[in-house]
């Protein structure tokens, strides 16, 4: 039968989803046909499958560590937020519907079926399912009816890992106090651990990780160094743009990017902010964009009304005209894109109660939005130089008016994208993913003034990837987890 190995957490944020990537790239490399799954997950940073769905961006980052193409089957279900308190849930790629937390947790025994569907096909195709859990193991107010840690590795007989974050402090009793709080039988499903993100002489933690051991009888598989160019992956959680400024020196353009509450595929600035040289920073609420800025991005939302409100209300739309008084420019990506128009209208209520706002009228289009959902990869070129992309659509609306007839980029197949102010100062479009073709990039940063680098994007996070396989085989007990049954 198939191997499958189920890394979980103590909690958020420990690199679980980091430790399943760099597995899979050094088992790939030993010639294991490996697939990574993550029965459940929550995330607005989505990536387009080959067979037109969507799972998490960590799951195709996964998918790429194995060098394998992403299938919806990774990430059978994905929760992307609409609210604090309420979801769209996506069901081996495709919505079902929405539901609140308390509803949601009704929902799940009927998505096991789904879950274990999906597993089952990933493992008549592989030599080992590396499976990632969602958020902590110790959550047991939610162990009735779970299906992202321990309901899924009991229902699987998947044998786990519990992976702790030393970083963050308290990983001792973050790992001994997960077994406490665990029923007998789901922490006997748990056959060793690993320490993350360590810092300094590891010799120093030796007595931690025996104590560790003594105390709940699992097996040390070893301590993880902190690895920094852990950053220049594609994060997948909002939680890592906290603090995100990329350094930028005297010459170098600054680019604003405007955190909404609902902020989706962030990931699309990941190329400019590797940049050397220039400056990318998200402005969250209640601060006022950089009036330095060369270039404003409205990034993509998944609340697109609720974002554009929050947009008028922090006086950001104050600075966006300023910053354009200055003769500066600004990118819509997807619901950015909407949000630069004249009206935005929601008839069917396909993000909350039915209503229509008036946008910020820089663009001269208006957007309705609809129950169909285009998810789809395209390649093509920007009109104004000829130089191609790569990315993909993931929407719902449909946006028209004068200033599409000056679109921002010509697909493949001959269809036009986008629109483009008269001036040429504010450009929009649905396409995610534009920066990461290093020939692109090089032209936006040209148009803002600054010299192009030879930062190679795509070729970096397969070296990157590399790396962190290296340091994983030299600080884990790789062979003791491949033999884990």
């Amino acid at each position: 039968m198939t191997r499958a190995l189920m890394i979980q957490g103590t909690g958020s944020d420990v690199g679980k989803s980091l430790l399943v990537a760099g597995l899979a790239r050094a088992f790939t490399r030993r010639g294991l046909t490996v697939r990574p799954f993550k029965p459940q997950n929550m995330s607005n940073n989505a990536a387009v499958t080959a067979d037109g769905g969507e799972i998490g961006r960590a799951q195709a980052l996964q998918a790429r560590a194995a060098r394998v193409a992403p299938s919806v089957h990774m990430n059978p279900v994905l929760l992307k937020p609409q609210s604090e308190v309420g979801a769209q849930v996506m069901v081996q790629g495709r919505m079902i519907g929405t539901a609140k937390a308390r509803e949601f947790q009704a929902w799940k025994p009927r998505l096991m079926a789904s879950v274990l569907d999906s597993f089952e096909r990933l493992r008549r195709e592989a030599d080992i399912v590396l499976v990632e859990g969602a958020g902590s193991a110790a959550e047991v107010n939610l162990r009735s009816g779970d299906i992202a840690n321990m309901g899924f590795a009991r229902a699987t007989d998947t044998p786990v890992v519990l992976v702790g974050d030393i970083d963050r402090g308290g990983v001792i009793a973050s790992l001994v106090g997960t077994q406490a709080v665990l029923e007998p039988e789901d922490a006997a499903m748990i056959r060793g651990f690993i320490v993350n993100r360590f810092r300094g002489d590891p010799n120093l933690f030796s007595d931690g990780m025996a104590l560790i051991a003594e105390r709940t009888g699992w097996s040390p598989f070893g301590l993880v160094p902190f690895f920094p160019d852990a950053a220049r992956l594609p994060p997948e959680d909002a939680v890592a743009l906290e603090a995100v400024r990329a350094p930028r020196d005297g010459a170098g353009p600054l680019i604003a990017v405007l955190r909404f509450p609902h902020i989706a595929n962030f990931d699309d600035l990941d190329p400019l902010r590797q940049e050397p040289g220039v400056g990318v920073v998200f402005v969250p609420p209640g601060t006022p964009v950089p009036a330095e800025a060369d270039l404003i991005v409205l990034p993509g939302s998944k609340t697109t009304i609720d974002d554009l409100d929050c947009l008028c209300a922090q006086g950001w739309d104050i600075d966006i005209r300023a910053h354009l008084r200055r003769g500066r420019r600004v990118l819509g990506l997807c619901g950015g894109y909407q949000m630069l128009g004249r009206t935005i209208a929601d008839p069917q209520g396909i993000e909350g109660a039915p209503r229509a706002l008036p946008g910020l009228g820089l663009l001269d289009v208006e957007t309705v939005m609809t129950n169909a959902k285009r998810l789809v990869a395209v390649t093509g070129t920007t009109l104004a130089d000829g130089e191609p992309f790569s990315g993909y659509e993931m929407h719902v609306g449909d946006t028209s008016g004068p200033d599409t007839a000056r679109p921002l980029l010509r697909f493949s197949d001959g269809r036009a994208d986008g629109a483009v102010s008269r001036d040429g100062l504010v450009a929009g479009t649905y396409v995610h993913g534009l920066f990461a073709d290093d020939r692109q990039r090089a032209a936006w940063l040209t148009r803002l003034g600054a010299a192009p680098g030879d930062t190679r994007y795509e070729a970096g996070i397969d070296e990157v990837l590399d790396r962190f396989a290296d340091h994983l085989e030299a600080h884990l007990d790789c062979d003791g987890l491949l033999r884990l049954r």
